[in-house]
């Protein structure tokens, strides 16, 4: 793992009981259908929900706090993680706009991970004996709350996978293909953006050093298949940015890349929440 500084701010999770100064608005049930691509929803409910604004830096809720809510993305950009009694992190992903978070707390009542915002946030806050209830009443919603844990663990899956057969620029690559895909879904440009995270966020997250991170992307760069400035990312060829597996084999990085120690992802968070469902009222 990657050593990374700890930021130090409260908890909005922990403020929920305490403090409603930071309210930002409210949602209705079919605003946040609207928001979860789940519109064809029929849902007859009054039950409106709290935004909240977190600010960069700030902690959503750290492991082995109490659970009492689930958040939805409503804007800005987040990274979720492991952290262990070192300091370091382990990045575990990096929730945007429609995106769930804190759904590990269903184990054993406590958030087994920590999400903190990499920008200015609003966070739709959604008490989870409401959320179960809302379940109880419409079969939908409840079948809804199943897909989006599971759209979770395919993620995760596909991040293990991608651990264990690919070089770093074929990661690297598929890491940007994948936010341009992010981004085209919540309605922002697929192929111009930035990236929000720094570098040995990237690395935490795709089991590479900070080094290994900028020299794939600098050759993905002299490639011609993005142009990157900073953090400020063009994607120039989508299409044969799907198809790296590895840059030539001769060159200076590809030896240091493919000799990169390979950082497992941790998957207790995948075991919490399937034992927590499991542990669901019928």
């Amino acid at each position: 793992m990657i050593a990374m500084p700890i930021e130090s701010a409260p908890c909005i999770s922990t403020m929920l009981e305490c403090d409603d100064s930071d309210n930002s608005g409210w949602c209705s049930l079919p605003d946040i259908c609207r928001l979860l691509g789940m519109a064809d929803i029929n849902v007859d409910s009054d039950s409106r929900f709290q935004r909240r604004r977190v600010k960069a830096g700030q902690w959503v809720f750290s492991a082995g706090e109490k659970f009492n809510a689930v958040f939805i993305v409503y804007s800005g950009f987040l990274k979720s993680l492991l952290l262990d009694d070192g300091g370091n992190q382990q990045i575990l992903g990096f929730p945007m706009r429609g995106d769930l978070l804190g759904i590990d707390g269903l184990h054993n009542q406590q958030y087994a991970s920590q999400a903190c915002a990499l920008t200015d946030c609003d966070l739709v806050v959604i008490p989870f004996r409401e959320l179960t209830r809302l379940g109880h009443q419409n079969a939908m919603l409840e079948n809804w709350l199943y897909r989006a844990v599971s759209r979770e663990l395919v993620r995760e899956h596909a991040v293990v996978g991608m651990l264990g057969t690919m070089g770093a620029e074929a990661r690297v690559a598929r890491f940007l293909v994948a936010l341009s895909e992010r981004f085209a879904a919540i309605g922002y440009s697929p192929n111009c953006f930035n990236l929000r995270m720094t570098r040995q966020e990237i690395g935490s997250y795709l089991g590479l050093t900070i080094e290994t991170v900028s020299r794939s992307l600098s050759a993905l760069h002299d490639a011609g298949l993005i142009h990157i400035n900073q953090r400020a990312v063009e994607v120039c060829d989508l299409a044969a940015l799907r198809l790296v597996q590895k840059m030539p084999t001769h060159t200076k990085m590809h030896r240091q890349a493919a000799s990169e120690p390979l950082q497992p992802l941790n998957t207790s968070r995948q075991q919490s929440v399937w034992a927590g469902l499991s542990a669901m009222p019928a």
